[in-house]
């Protein structure tokens, strides 16, 4: 049968993009004073570090940043490229684990593949900017391009509207700079690890300058099996008007990858109303991996390499474009300038989920189908198949998706200082409007999601599922018509009216305003107010006019701080900040509690919808040592969110819900003594389910048969339980990780480096097996549980070496060793099913030539 078009397929950059490769374009945030100050360099790799007038000069600024972020009353970390490139980062994610305090939640079936950090325990998916930008569409971003990244944390809808619930990723691109020089990396290492990247930076005039990047990627994945992935992208720019009071800068930025995506692997137990093969009480379980005994008594061994997918199917493509025009004009100290951007992002995978729902993995004995006594072995009425009840077995649910989101974003920002008498003022006041759209659909397949229990002898003939110790990536799977046919059909796409689509358009605008009250007492303000209407357009029926719902949402938010400066070079800071996240904020690109109804039938709840809303109080101080070398900071912080949404017992929208997050962040970054660098901190996190809502529960119907006519006497009843997350610690948050990047000159030629990582244990989601019975006379009682399960990762420790060798002014060589131990954890905990698995020791060399 045909296959889908993928199927296991590796891509070969062609040789013009090997020329293009390169470092770098996303520019930095000022790094003023506490910005995180870039590690040590020699002197002719520092053309970014200048010091202007007491602040680090790296790059344009975010005319909403209106003060140095040691007069900003916020938590704010700057990420700098050093820092990513001494840890050999090659994704975003990687990236950011050098940050404390930053956790990544999984993709399902509802939650596309891609970046999904959590920042102080709040999904911040949708909170991803460029250049300020919101860059909502759901990708792995590269780092190719990347130059700093800026972390402010805390709610932060004033900055850039809906969602920010604990804080925002903004990412500014690196533009052309008036002077000539260039750079071309190559690296190579196990796993089949292969990387080209490049950067060149042309002066064509005193005034005009264009800019490079490109980047080539093709590696397997250490200590995992059949896993891959391959890259390639390039970004130019030009400038025209370079240090001129106008200017005019395009960009454009192309990426496109191709992967065998890998899920990890699968919970041990399963709890719920219908299975639950858990041991009573209260139960932690984590992913099957190492020595595992099933229910039956047997026994094996789960390797760190098991991999369940299936390289006939699986696959993931995704491309990702991005165009900008910005203008801008100095009218002496007043700056205006006009940002458009334009994105176009597709992405398409069927993604296996190694799925753990109906006990196949660790087994539930005396279970069958169609037999009114429950038989071990018995015969599965919907395959014929038999039964396998005694567990190690792992059903492969394919998730699919296609799709597509653009979105036209354009800023207009009007910034600079003023003073009114003895009081200066900092200032900025802009518009934003922005017209987005997303549209996904799923491939037509079959993968045994009809079949219950799902695996029996039928479907693991069929390699619906597979050994939980043996699993064959390579096992000739085919696809047919349906979950019991016997035809073969191939993989395609749903007909476009099972395709789902959502639009979306804001109209926002928003103030800032840094007031220097005294030399030693700062008075920040914010507003923004954002106007975001969503239509969705639901999938229907062949021949049936579609449906379309609408909702439009007007968000008011607001922050406010007071900073005290005991000298010019220290701060103590006080603030408090509101967020607000309207339903159907990520626009199906991204998992949303608050999202709007996916089925006509549900479309009732759309008048009760309300936005989910999110405050923060922080109290803090910063410090900059050794002029302006060392960066140190430390915040105490409550973050609540109110709203949350839940369905009732009458399946309507209840808003009951409440978390909260209390934490304390240490934060340092620069140069401790001459040639020694750090980036680092600890975080610890106290987050907290408040109010998790209802669960609803249902009772079946009472029937009776006389005379072989079978009459129901009590419909089935749905009632509404407590949450069984209330009181839990919120999902996929740790309560401590700490992060520390150092790097130490031992001469001017040698340098060495490491980084260590801790990250709690982190939970992925909570279950229980209640049930609800009712009696002929309709009375409805709620059997309490049994067991109550928590599913997640075990804390972990790892450890990162890094030296870099200059063999000369232009030429250097580094190596880089990336989990030293080899340490077999997880990175992602899925609320149900399963949990991603990092890659083993994976050690490359790069080498490095400027010119």
């Amino acid at each position: 049968m045909p296959l889908p078009r993928h199927t296991n397929r590796r891509v070969v950059a062609k040789p013009a993009f090997l020329a293009l490769s390169c470092v770098g374009a996303f520019a930095a945030m000022p790094a003023c004073a506490d910005d995180a100050t870039a590690p040590h360099v020699s002197d002719d790799q520092s053309r970014d570090d200048v010091i202007v007038n007491g602040q680090r000069d790296t790059g344009p600024r975010d005319p909403k940043q209106v003060a140095p972020l040691i007069n900003t009353p916020k938590s704010i970390v700057i990420l700098p490229s050093e820092v990513i490139e001494q840890t050999g980062s090659t994704s975003l994610q990687d990236a950011l684990r050098t940050v404390p305090g930053i956790t990544f939640g999984a993709a399902e079936g509802g939650n596309p593949i891609g970046d999904r950090p959590f920042i102080r325990g709040f999904d911040s998916q949708g909170s991803i900017y460029i250049d300020g930008v919101r860059d909502l569409a759901s990708q792995s971003r590269e780092v190719f391009a990347i130059d700093s990244v800026q972390i402010v944390r805390g709610s932060d809808s004033t900055l850039g509207g809906r969602g920010s619930a604990g804080g925002t990723i903004n990412i500014m691109t690196k533009l052309p700079k008036a002077e000539n020089f260039g750079s071309l990396n190559a690296s190579y290492g196990n796993a089949d690890f292969k990387r080209i990247t490049g950067d060149v930076n042309l002066k064509v005039t005193g005034t005009v300058a264009f800019r490079l990047e490109g980047m080539w990627h093709d590696q397997d994945v250490a200590g995992r099996d059949a896993i891959w992935n391959r890259r390639w992208g390039f970004a130019p720019s030009v400038t025209i008007g370079l240090g001129t009071p106008t200017r005019l800068t395009a960009s454009y930025y192309h990426m496109e990858s191709h992967e065998l995506p890998d899920s990890g692997i699968p919970y041990l137990y399963a709890c719920s109303t219908t299975v639950c093969n858990a041991p009573t009480g209260n139960v932690f379980t984590t992913p099957t991996i190492g020595k595992i005994t099933l229910a039956d008594g047997t026994s094996g061994t789960v390797d760190r390499s098991t991999f369940y997918g299936l390289k006939d199917r699986d696959f993931r493509d995704t491309r990702a474009q991005t165009a900008m025009i910005r203008a801008e004009h100095d009218f002496g100290d007043i700056t205006l300038r006009n940002t458009a951007r334009y994105t176009f992002s597709t992405q398409s995978y069927i993604f296996l989920l190694p799925d753990d729902s109906t006990g196949n993995v660790f087994g539930l004995l005396n279970r069958s189908t169609g037999a009114i006594t429950p038989a071990p072995g018995s015969i599965n009425a919907t395959t014929g198949g038999r039964e396998l009840t005694g567990g190690g077995y792992v059903w492969r649910r394919g998730n699919t998706r296609y799709g597509y989101s653009k979105a036209l974003v354009d800023q207009i920002d009007l910034s600079g200082k003023f003073s009114t008498g003895t009081i200066q003022h900092s200032f900025a006041v802009g518009a934003e409007i922005s017209w987005e759209k997303s549209r996904r659909g799923t491939f037509v397949e079959a993968t045994g999601s009809t079949i219950t229990p799902r695996c029996d002898s039928t479907t693991l003939a069929r390699y619906y599922c597979t050994s939980l110790f043996t699993p064959n990536p390579s096992d000739p799977w085919v696809n047919y018509s349906s979950d019991t046919s016997t035809v073969r059909a191939p993989i395609v796409k749903g007909a476009s009216n099972t395709e789902t689509q959502n639009d979306a358009q804001t109209v926002a605008v928003y103030g800032f305003d840094s007031i220097t009250l005294l030399p030693s007492l700062i008075l920040n303000l914010g507003a923004r107010f954002d106007r975001f209407k969503s239509t969705v357009t639901l999938p229907f029926t062949a021949g049936l006019t579609a449906q379309r719902l609408t909702r439009t949402d007007e968000l008011f938010n607001w922050q406010a701080g007071l900073v005290f400066k005991p000298t010019k070079d220290t701060s103590l800071y006080a603030s408090y900040a509101t967020a607000a996240t309207p339903p159907n904020s990520l626009l199906g690109e991204g998992r949303e509690d608050n999202a709007l109804p996916t089925t006509f039938a549900t479309a009732t709840v759309i008048d009760a919808l309300k936005p989910q809303k999110t405050k923060s109080y922080e109290v803090g101080a910063k410090a900059n040592l050794f002029q302006e070398r060392l960066g140190m900071s430390v915040a105490v912080f409550q973050t609540e969110i109110e709203n949350a949404r839940v369905l009732d017992d009458s399946n309507t929208a209840a808003f009951i819900g409440k978390s909260r997050i209390r934490g304390v962040e240490l934060s340092v970054s620069g140069q401790i003594l001459p040639g020694w660098s750090v980036f680092g901190g600890y975080t610890y996190l106290d987050p907290k389910i408040i109010d998790g809502g209802t669960s609803a529960l249902t009772a079946a119907a009472i029937t009776q048969t006389v005379g072989g006519v079978t009459t129901t006497i009590q419909n089935a009843k749905t009632v509404s339980v407590q949450s069984v997350n209330t009181g839990k610690q919120m999902p996929q948050t740790a309560k401590n990780s700490f992060t520390a990047t150092s790097s130490y000159q031992f001469t001017r030629r040698l340098s060495i480096g490491g980084t260590a990582i801790y990250m709690g244990k982190q939970y992925g989601g909570y279950g229980d097996n209640r049930k609800a019975t009712q009696t002929a006379a309709g009375v409805v009682t709620v059997i309490p549980a049994t067991t109550m399960l928590s599913r997640g990762i075990p804390d972990y420790w790892r450890f990162d070496l890094n030296a870099q060798y200059k063999l000369s002014r232009n030429l250097q060589v580094s190596i880089n060793v990336q989990n030293l131990t080899d340490k077999t954890y997880f990175t992602q905990t899925y609320a149900s099913h399963y949990a991603s698995i990092a890659a083993g020791r994976t050690v490359f060399g790069t080498v490095t030539a400027k010119f």
